[in-house]
């Protein structure tokens, strides 16, 4: 034996009494199991306090402009009967509405400035001395609006109220038709136009609050909201959504998709067409995107801020060059993919036999979504915990205006990266335990001698085992990809901190470091896939199964790398297939159903892309962990019986991994 030989250690020899998978287990890797489980506990340990501590309105709900938060009793006043925000003008506060106003006749504003000074819409009302802006009645569109439109049954009076909200002084919006968004006032197309034929064409460079800053509208009432307020707020709003379109939808999809791969008849025309739909959904987004910027570019008056245009544009860009490098790789990939369903066709033939398999991505799509549904929770409550600051912003000469935000403390920021950390351990871990319940099963059916007495019956007890006796190993295994996935969290957050600071050196040495963190990131879920495949048919811990498979991998590496390279094809087809389709689909239900409450569906299609790409690896890693499995337990069988009749390898599986293997680097798998 070479010295190379000798590293790679020592062949398999079946034991005595073996007889498939080892029916002689313990519990391994008990270590992990504890320290998941406190993470688990730790979790909802926060999340009851952040319960108790946060509210979850607060990233829902306006803030009127005394700390009132709107629709909710929490604050100076109860406002549960005034769930909208409508703003004064564009220099104080709004206060809360029971309803966005919807005035036809632009003078009938008597809803809205009172006889007793008080502005007052719907019963809610602003007190006399709160409200302290500059003084700007001395402007031309300030007299206008007081003396012709927002005073329109006599003269003005003196009002001991503050500017710009009082009847005598100062100025307020025009009284305007406006529309429900994101639980704000909104003014109409209409309304803005009605305005602009009213207003004196000479006095358009005066106008502070009307028509200069109509465009800017819906940015100032973003202010005050961080981006985390924003994202778990629409997380919240749209979670059922995501719930439906995020595990539902990809779970119909997954399992109507894995049915038809086990057709051998129809598995080419599946792989095929999923190719050309993926395709065309992509630059379908890509065209609608597009389409979608120019007409909120060209709308008048604008009601969308730059940010929304730059986001439709550059993501009509990304769509268009994200389509361009699929068709680039589906070119190069055309061979391997062919190839690939030799390797499906194989595995298809053990999943025939455990028909029941199929049906477990779908438990563990449910499991992911109640995790989800929990965590979800709690970090919209964790979001809610920041304090309320304010800041004057001086935006002319002699004139402040006080914009509220969020700040959150080192601690809630801390705890939002240990969340972060629970969601990447606890979905890979997900993912582990489906495999090594996956492994076992296959491995049963293989080291059957009467393939045709395994039934689903295999599958059932490979759940009870894994469960039992290897969630440790499944912990151990998911707990190094978290913590490679984490790292990377940590990098493309320095990674935006180098763009805020445009440092060229700092931008290039971390997309190195990603780029590295990813390769090993990759290595190690192939040597974790294989490692559990060990667990499962001897039953070992996950460094010693890590360790044997290596070797075994690396003395059979012809065969095995080869054909698992080619048979990774399909699996990705597969689950680009059922991503874009869910996400494409999720987009317009949000589109016609939420579009008035989201500050923007990027963050809930975010969640639904990576959920249906998470669902869609189950279903798909149902066949990638068959092939595996399966070509794992052949040279373990071939090493521990040779080439003798005592192999349980069939004639034909014999035949399939010894053809497509001697030539593997031109040939692959094929039928």
């Amino acid at each position: 034996m070479s010295s190379k030989d000798a590293d790679l250690g020592e062949k398999l020899s079946a034991p005595p009494d073996f007889n498939g998978p080892t029916s002689k287990r313990h519990m391994t890797d008990i270590l992990c199991t504890v320290l998941l489980w406190c993470m688990w506990i730790a979790m909802t340990g926060l999340g009851l306090y952040a319960m108790q501590q946060g509210d979850y309105r607060l990233i829902l709900y306006p803030l009127d402009y005394d700390g009132n938060l709107c629709g909710t009793n929490k604050g100076q006043v109860d406002m549960t009967d005034y769930p909208y925000l409508y703003y004064v003008n564009d220099f104080s506060g709004g206060v809360c509405v029971s309803e966005c106003p919807k005035l036809e006749n632009l003078t009938d504003v008597k809803t809205l400035v009172t006889y007793s000074g008080l502005y007052q819409v719907d019963g809610s009302y602003i007190t006399s001395d709160d409200i302290a802006i500059a003084d700007y009645s001395y402007n031309n569109d300030t007299l206008a609006c007081t003396e012709t439109l927002c005073y329109p049954n006599g003269d003005p009076e003196e009002s001991f109220t503050s500017y710009g909200v009082n009847m005598g002084k100062g100025f307020s919006y025009y009284a305007m038709d406006t529309y429900e968004l994101m639980w704000r006032c909104v003014f109409t197309d209409e309304a803005r136009d009605a305005v602009d034929a009213i207003v004196n064409p000479n006095d358009q460079n005066n106008l502070t609050s009307v028509i200069d800053t109509m465009a800017t509208q819906n940015e100032q009432i973003k202010q005050g909201y961080s981006i985390w307020n924003n994202l778990y707020g629409d997380l919240w709003v749209a979670r059922y959504y995501i719930l439906g379109l995020g595990f539902g939808a990809p779970l119909v999809v997954g399992f109507v998709y894995s049915l038809f791969l086990r057709i051998p008849l129809v598995l080419p025309f599946m792989v095929w067409f999923s190719v050309a739909a993926t395709i065309a959904i992509v630059f379908g987004g890509a065209y609608y995107a597009g389409e979608l910027a120019a007409e909120w570019e060209n709308a008048d008056p604008p009601m969308y801020t730059d940010d929304n245009i730059k986001v439709a544009q550059y993501g009509s860009y990304a769509l268009y060059a994200f389509g361009g490098l699929l068709v680039i790789v589906f070119l190069f990939m055309r061979k391997r993919i062919q190839l690939a369903m030799g390797c499906v066709k194989e595995a298809s033939k053990a999943i025939l036999r455990l028909p029941l398999i199929i049906v477990f991505p779908v438990i563990q799509a449910l499991g992911f979504a109640a995790f989800m549904t929990i965590w979800t929770v709690y970090c919209a409550y964790l979001a809610s915990m920041g304090e309320f600051k304010t800041q004057q912003i001086d935006t002319v000469p002699g004139l402040f205006i006080s914009v509220r935000y969020f700040e959150f403390s080192d601690f809630i920021k801390q705890c939002g990266w240990f969340m972060l950390f629970c969601f990447f351990w606890s979905g890979q871990f997900i993912i582990a335990i489906g495999e090594i319940i996956f492994a076992m099963s296959i491995s049963k059916w293989y080291f059957a001698r009467d393939k045709k007495k395994v039934g689903s019956g295999a599958v059932i007890s490979s759940i009870w085992t894994s469960i039992w006796y290897h969630t440790g190993t499944a912990a151990f295994g998911s707990l190094i990809i978290a913590i490679f996935q984490m790292i990377r969290a940590v990098i493309a957050y320095l990674q935006k901190k180098a763009d805020e600071m445009d440092s060229s050196l700092a931008k290039a040495i971390l997309c190195c470091l990603q780029c590295v963190v990813l390769c090993f990131e990759k290595i190690f879920k192939f040597i974790n896939k294989n490692a559990y495949i060990q667990t499962a048919i001897f039953g070992s811990s996950f460094c010693k199964s890590a360790k044997e498979a290596y070797c075994l991998i690396m003395r059979n590496a012809a065969r095995i790398i080869a054909i698992t390279y080619v048979s990774g094809g399909v699996v990705f087809v597969g689950k680009m297939f059922i991503t874009t389709l869910t996400t494409g689909a999720a987009y317009f239900v949000l589109d016609n159903e939420l579009r008035d409450e989201l500050y923007s569906n990027i963050g809930p299609l975010f969640f639904i892309a990576l959920s249906a790409w998470f669902i869609s690896g189950m279903f798909m890693g149902v066949f990638d962990m068959g092939i595996a499995t399966i070509l794992q337990c052949f040279v373990a069988d071939e090493e521990m019986y040779g080439d003798s009749q005592s192999m349980y390898a069939e004639g034909s599986l014999k035949n399939w991994v010894n053809d497509h293997g001697k030539s593997s680097e031109k040939r692959g798998c094929m039928d």
